[in-house]
């Protein structure tokens, strides 16, 4: 199974019918067939706190919401997920690009690639690393579920060996 493929049909099988996303390289191709589906309504923004902002605002309006961004880019929504989404126990599907992981080529990416693990678990937000396109479709099928069951943001991490 095509990994861009997987991340779309897990999304498709969560319901997630509300997708913001920031651009990224390794998200392109998902974002081209997010386009194309008249199901999946698509907001792309320039900064991830906006993203997290407008998810919100979509949750309320009775979506089922998640981003699409890459995970240098979590540094910049740590206070939204905190202050609003953590503190209303809002659900939210994330999906990031985990950049800085082994095979990466470009060093920039490296420091917040190690960071991310520890930036989610200091702010006690469950995250998954799947590892197979397979394994990808399962958990991204349950993220809404599991999201909306813990009153909490979940994260799914693919690595750029993932892709």
């Amino acid at each position: 199974m095509d990994s861009t493929e997987a991340v779309y049909q897990g999304l498709k099988s969560a319901g997630i019918n509300f997708i913001v996303s920031v651009p990224c390289i390794n998200l392109g191709k998902l974002l081209e067939i997010i386009d194309n589906d008249d199901e999946i309504i698509h907001v792309p923004v320039t900064r991830e706190e906006e993203g997290i902002g407008i998810c919100a605002g979509a949750y309320f309006g009775g979506k089922k919401t998640a981003i699409l961004m890459q995970n240098s880019g979590l540094g910049n929504c740590v206070n939204a997920l905190g202050s609003l989404f953590q503190l209303y126990s809002l659900p939210l599907v994330m999906i990031m690009s985990h950049r800085g992981t082994e095979g990466e080529p470009i060093v920039g990416q490296v420091p917040m690639g190690k960071a991310t693990p520890k930036v989610l678990e200091a702010l006690e937000l469950k995250y998954i690393n799947p590892k197979t396109p397979e394994e990808a479709k399962k958990i991204i099928a349950n993220s809404w579920k599991t999201s909306v069951e813990e009153k909490s943001p979940i994260s799914i991490l693919l690595d750029i060996n993932y892709w």
